[in-house]
């Protein structure tokens, strides 16, 4: 069969339930080949491609068919366009034609061949009917309020016929389907056709003695379900035995979607075992701690499938002790999968993008096919286990498609996402090919959660160039945020926005420190060995500038040596007084760019100690190795100045650190950070340097080696308060607690469609 149908009031109405019943039909069915027929423009029905939930059309007729594209490339369909451009007079003739008529107003909506406007019925008078004929045009007034000027014989119903005869139907194989007159054209008797509930009352007295054409009781999808059934599309069995049933429902009511295990796994002798990671960040304790009241939940990760481990375990438990509702729903992948999904694609296409280093991106329509693939095993196990209405927790931009494929399976649950990198601005972000699937994807969560209010404004400005919304509300970034006094300042930032499918609630929540991990790392017997080799390596006198990045061309290092070599070059007086630690973490070496950076970065160090060094002084001690927090903590208390000039980061937790290292040991340090990290919008009293600036780089280290240190005792009294209070439970908490939020005066509607559902 083929299905031609209206949009508004039709395709994208009716209840939620009914919309995804007859969307998941349409995209089961190979039997079923889908066309719009609508009055929009096609650049107003292009944000509706970008909406997974959506079936995609194998054709568009828009501009109430004046205009006929392929529904995947977006083409025109030129055998169909030919003649109804030839009949076409022009949109300036018309609009000239008409501009003495000053009680119409002309519709600013994108159209093609088509000119539209507003008017009450006693507007559209003989005068207005003489322009059409003398212009050649046929009128088309629908709804009491549009009048629309389209080419002589041109409608939707003409369109669709030709378009039929294109394809190589047969006429008694199509139902259409529509709400108002304009819709009529399609709804004459021609074709098998449903008003759907509500329809315009013109509408149904016009077809109200056509056989053809069923008066649907229910609106929108479910009308047009009820015409499948009542015309016998699809067989004897009918709608009610077709299309895939979403996934049943699991147990768990907390599910977490993460690339990266709960634990590690070793494999050895062809067996895996399990044990905790040797270097746990702070936020998989936390993440893990949502569940040891007992709650009953899942955490979804890859797990490599190498053929050794036979047969492969989906379940595991993660501690029975601590957690002992929690299981672990291992998603299998092979080498190839993670190599491509997450070493290759996500780190060579989408981490350059992210930070701003477009022009290094590399985009892979192969790649992009794995990324999918695996986003959607991801999504596949997360419905699996998600308990009815169960909240799902997705982590970071190699998820990015897990929103859209969950959705689907499972539209009652509540999805919320974080992203943990930064979010570029528009004119960034949309290089990637793939954006509007990126973006529709993550317009089925009910809240996503950015570290700061600029990237949250980021995506909202991306959001607009993919899809209508309307913001619903905003709120001020401070006191929490700086505003205008960093490049990642904002003054508001919007928290809700609304699309024509669902409400998005948005939010702006930077990762914490676990304070009571680095209170045990400071104690540790690995941080009081490592502060004693530090004292024999550094001395007690000599000053200490600290930089700690992992190597990325994104953290700015091989910059920072500059400034620093600038810094000695300017200050003769800082010679033998300061040392410059550089601990610079190991990436890929099978990444080039990465073998590149390092040697730079090597042939810097060289040069500066070449340059400046004298007996008993190195000028830059630099590690190319990573140090366990109980030893990083060391170097952290020795700093006087902790330098991290990063030329974009999402957030950047190693400010954190130092400054839970100096608060908890009391001591005073400077920390210089870059404008262009999250964490500079949230840390008052950093002083904050332009990293693409040499000498303002120059000067705020050497502002900071000269402060004060009454001055520098109460920045950093500042900066502990805000770290230790905004720690990294209640940043799981506050994120929780927004996932979960609903509104008030919008709760029995929610309900509903979740009951529905």
């Amino acid at each position: 069969m083929i299905l031609a149908t209206d949009l508004d009031g039709t395709f994208l109405g009716g209840s939620a339930e009914n919309r995804s019943r007859l969307y998941q039909l349409i995209n089961a069915h190979p039997g079923i080949r889908l066309v719009f027929v609508t009055g929009r423009g096609l650049e107003a029905v292009m944000p509706l491609l970008s909406d997974p939930s959506i079936p995609e059309p194998e054709f568009i007729i828009c501009d109430v068919g004046a205009t006929v594209v392929d529904g995947s490339t977006l083409q025109p369909v030129s055998e169909l366009l030919e003649e109804i451009e030839e009949l076409w007079p022009g949109e300036i003739a018309i609009v000239e034609a008409m501009a003495r008529f000053e009680t119409i107003k002309r519709q600013e909506v994108p159209q093609a061949r088509r000119c539209s406007w507003y008017c009450d019925p006693d507007a559209v008078t003989d005068e207005i009917r003489k322009v059409a004929d003398e212009l050649g045009c046929d009128l088309l007034y629908s709804a009491g309020y549009y009048l629309d000027f389209l080419p002589k014989g041109t409608n939707k119903g003409a369109t669709l016929a030709r378009l039929i005869d294109y394809m190589g139907e047969h006429i008694d194989d199509v139902l259409t389907a529509g709400d108002t007159l304009n819709d009529l054209s399609m709804l004459d008797g021609r074709f098998k056709g449903v008003c759907v509930g509500d329809s315009e009352g013109g509408l149904l007295e016009a077809t109200n003695k056509s056989a053809r054409v069923l008066h649907a009781e229910e609106p929108g999808c479910g009308g047009i379900l009820e015409a499948m059934s009542h015309f016998g599309f699809l067989g004897p069995r009918g709608v009610a035995h077709e299309g895939q049933d979403s996934a049943k429902p699991g147990t768990s009511d907390l599910v977490m979607v993460y690339h990266r295990l709960p634990y590690e796994e070793v494999r050895e002798r062809g067996k895996v075992r399990r044990q905790p990671h040797s270097s746990p960040n702070g936020i998989l304790p936390t993440l893990l701690s949502f569940f040891a009241d007992g709650t009953r939940g899942a955490w979804i990760a890859w797990s490599i499938d190498d053929g050794t481990e036979e047969p492969f375990v989906t379940h595991t438990s993660v501690d029975n002790a601590a957690y002992p509702n929690l299981i672990c729903s291992r998603v299998a992948l092979s080498k190839d999968d993670v190599d491509i999904f997450y070493k290759r694609f996500s780190k060579e296409a989408f981490w350059p993008m992210l930070h701003t280093f477009w022009e290094r991106a590399e985009f892979r329509e192969e790649h992009w096919e794995v990324f999918c693939d695996v986003n959607r095993k991801f999504a596949e196990k997360a419905a699996e286990e998600a308990a009815h209405g169960a909240l799902v927790w997705i982590h970071d931009y190699n998820l990015w498609m897990v929103p859209a494929y969950l959705r689907e399976r499972r539209p009652d649950l509540r999805i919320a996402f974080f992203h943990h990198t930064h979010f570029p601005s528009a004119d960034i972000f949309n290089v990637v090919p793939w954006r509007r699937e990126i973006v529709g994807s993550l317009l089925q969560c009910d809240y996503v959660g950015f570290h700061i209010p600029r990237q949250v404004e980021n995506f909202v400005d991306v959001v607009r160039g993919v899809v209508p919304f309307k913001v619903q509300e905003r709120q001020n970034c401070a006191p929490r945020f700086l505003t205008y006094g960093c490049a990642a300042g904002l003054g508001e930032m919007t928290v809700e926005i609304e699309t024509d499918q669902r409400t998005i609630r948005l939010g702006a929540n930077p990762v914490g420190l676990d304070i009571e991990r680095m209170k045990q790392a400071l104690a540790s017997r690995a941080a009081q060995k490592q502060t004693r080799l530090l004292q024999d390596e550094l001395g007690s006198e000599r000053r200490v500038i600290l930089s700690v990045e992992r190597l990325d061309y994104t953290k700015g290092v091989l910059q920072k040596l500059v400034a620093y070599e600038r810094l000695l070059e300017q200050h003769p007086e800082l010679h033998n007084d300061v040392t410059l630690v550089i601990i610079c973490v190991p990436a890929a070496r099978e990444i080039k760019v990465y073998r590149d950076l390092i040697a730079d970065i090597e042939q810097a160090v060289g040069r500066i100690n070449g340059r400046f060094a004298q007996v008993g002084w190195t000028p830059v001690n630099y590690y190319y190795r990573g140090f366990p927090l109980q030893q990083l903590v060391s170097f952290y208390e020795r700093a006087d100045v902790m330098w991290i000039t990063p030329l974009r980061d999402g957030l950047n937790l190693v400010a954190k650190e130092y400054v839970a290292t100096q608060g908890l040991s009391h001591c005073m340090g400077r920390l210089v950070l870059s404008e262009f990290t999250g964490a500079a919008a949230e840390l008052h009293g950093a002083l904050l340097t332009n990293p693409h600036d040499t000498q303002d780089l120059v000067e705020r280290c050497y502002q900071a080696l000269i402060m004060p240190p009454n001055e520098a005792s109460t920045r950093m009294r500042e900066l502990f308060d805000i770290v230790s209070y905004y720690d990294i439970r209640r940043w799981g908490e506050e994120f929780i607690a927004n996932a979960r939020y609903v509104d008030q005066s919008r709760a029995e509607p929610v309900a509903d469609a979740l009951e529905l559902a």
